[in-house]
């Protein structure tokens, strides 16, 4: 990319179980706060999820949530903070020039149970069927309560990357702006998925789901006794701009978009594929113009799972086996693993690097799976570094998506 082509990020608003904006959520990555918790759910029962504690009412009316989902909710609270953190003013923006891009693993589940549960109290008599069912369900609902609540007119849609979608919504604002099809752009990822029983019976049917007799410690990416993921819900919107735009108006930029790479293993439904993400990290570098040794802080998607973390550690030590420089750490330890919103939140955590040069640990690391060793894995306490330059993001999803962005360090 050319100077007058980078697209930089100037605001963060973001919704995460231990956090409800960027300088809570870095506070409580740096301290080892976890934000999972016991969670009951109709027809699984005790479980543990990550669950979002934040002012659903800010920016809403009771009205509009009760009309609404929970995965616009929370679309409508990341876009507005972000919003308000950038500080852009809509009103100096042609609408139509605004768009809007949430990754999302799956929308409607959560309505379409909820509405099943409710008739079959009713004998199935579906006069008692939400007439606001198909728009909750449709899949660009998130993008478009956003919409309507800013008076947006822009292209605004969901993009459904599995949980590789946080950082593909990041991806395509970014594309949009390069193309020139809009002047501000919102994106990132959203996810409901703790209330769907559907994910958890999945994820339980497959022997998948976390289990541990404290919720804080239940997510341990990398551990020896790791035994599953723990299910989230959450939500990150960035505000993304050209970087001309942004120093024409005096924002402060955040980070500087550098490369990114997107793919497809081709291989298998659930089952993870070094080769996949081993070609999603190189294409990433390839198109920063990078090499593996000028990552910094590398964040891993890992998600506690047996085999899944050791095929993606695989892949990161045949990337990076002889780079010093590259720091690695965890953020599903934290929050779990909040689905569409996986990628653009683990993102979030680590750009506040930049300014304190200090990487994040992963938590709940107690004894190291020897097959899941990795050259400078930051464990259990915060890493200072000499200096952050670089940020490596990975998320990866079902049906064999990969996903892998890089953002740097904002120049003067």
């Amino acid at each position: 990319m050319t100077e007058r082509e980078t697209i930089v990020i100037t605001g963060v608003g973001l919704a995460s179980p231990n956090g409800r904006d960027l300088a809570e959520f870095r506070a409580n990555l740096l301290r080892g706060v976890s934000g999972v918790r016991a969670w009951e759910i109709r027809h699984v029962g005790k479980t543990l999820a990550g669950v979002c504690e934040y002012d659903a009412l800010k920016h809403q009316s009771k009205k509009e949530l009760r009309r609404g989902t929970r995965a616009g909710s929370l679309a409508v609270y990341c876009a507005n903070e972000a919003l308000a953190h950038a500080g852009v003013e809509l009103s100096r923006y042609d609408a139509a020039r605004v768009g809007v891009y949430t990754g999302i693993t799956e929308h409607g589940n959560v309505e379409t149970e909820n509405e099943i549960h409710q008739v079959s109290q009713y004998g199935f008599d579906l006069s008692f069927w939400s007439h606001h069912h198909n728009p909750r369900t449709v899949a660009n609902n998130p993008a478009g309560e956003v919409t309507l609540n800013l008076g947006l007119k822009g292209p605004a849609y969901s993009i459904g990357g599995a949980c590789a979608a946080g950082n593909i919504g990041l991806i395509h604002a970014a594309q949009m702006l390069l193309l020139g099809e809009v002047d501000v752009a919102l994106g990132g990822g959203v996810s409901e998925a703790i209330h769907t029983f559907g994910i958890f019976a999945s994820f339980k049917a497959q022997g998948a789901l976390a289990a541990h007799a404290e919720p804080a410690r239940a997510s341990r990416p990398f551990d020896a006794a790791r035994n599953g993921i723990v299910v989230s819900e959450g939500g990150c919107l960035y505000v993304l701009e050209r970087r001309s735009d942004a120093l024409r108006r005096g924002a402060r930029v955040l980070a500087e978009i550098a490369g990114w790479n997107v793919n497809s293993d081709g291989h298998d439904f659930v089952l993870p594929f070094a080769d996949g993400q081993n070609a999603c990290m190189r294409g990433a570098l390839a198109h920063a113009g990078l090499a593996a040794s000028d990552i910094d802080i590398l964040n891993t998607h890992a998600t506690a799972t047996p085999s899944g973390d050791e095929v993606e550690c695989a892949a990161i030590r045949a990337v990076f086996s002889d780079s010093t420089r590259t720091f690695v750490n965890n953020t599903k330890s934290y929050i779990g693993h909040a689905m569409g919103a996986a990628g653009a939140l683990e993102l979030a955590g680590n750009l506040p690097s930049f300014d304190d040069n200090v990487v994040h640990p992963t938590i709940n690391l107690e004894q190291l799976d020897e097959r899941c060793e990795l050259r400078n894995l930051v464990a259990n306490e915060p890493r200072r570094i000499a200096r952050c330059d670089h940020v490596l993001n990975m998320s990866f999803g079902m049906l064999g998506i990969n996903s892998a962005l890089i953002v740097r360090r904002p120049r003067a």
